[in-house]
């Protein structure tokens, strides 16, 4: 089962939240979120609300089938481009620059792994392994 959730206009430029989010990839949510909350960046703090949430979504969302927090791990995460501020900066002799201050969009999906979203591949693979 995937649970996912989205953080919109993170005043934060992709790029850098691209560095915070390379680091739990792939990783169980409990050690992803011990690598959020000791990380430097100042993002970490947002995409670890972002997969706060995105925890929470994964545990609420059906009764009949209950999944345990620990059971999941980060299945994907991405930083997308936001829209951008346009602001100006006076210069020499009148003249102005324009200054952009970026933005992005954050979202995370975790799963637990009981169901595969391209079970082609996985038959194809064992296939090819026999």
């Amino acid at each position: 089962m995937e649970a996912r959730a989205v953080a919109r206009q993170v005043g934060v430029p992709a790029t850098k939240v691209r560095q915070v989010i390379d680091l739990v990839r792939g990783k169980p949510v409990g050690e992803a979120l011990t690598i959020l909350r000791f990380s430097t960046r100042h993002v970490a703090k947002v995409v670890e609300k972002t997969l706060r949430s995105a925890i929470a979504n994964a545990v609420n969302r059906d009764e009949e089938n209950p999944v345990d927090a620990e059971d999941l791990f980060v299945s994907r995460i991405v930083a997308d481009e936001g829209r951008d501020l346009k602001r100006i900066r006076p210069r020499a002799r009148g003249s102005s620059d324009q200054i952009k201050k970026r933005h992005s969009h954050i979202t995370v999906v975790v799963s637990d792994g009981a169901d595969d979203p391209f079970p082609a591949e996985a038959e194809a693979e064992e296939e090819s392994g026999e």
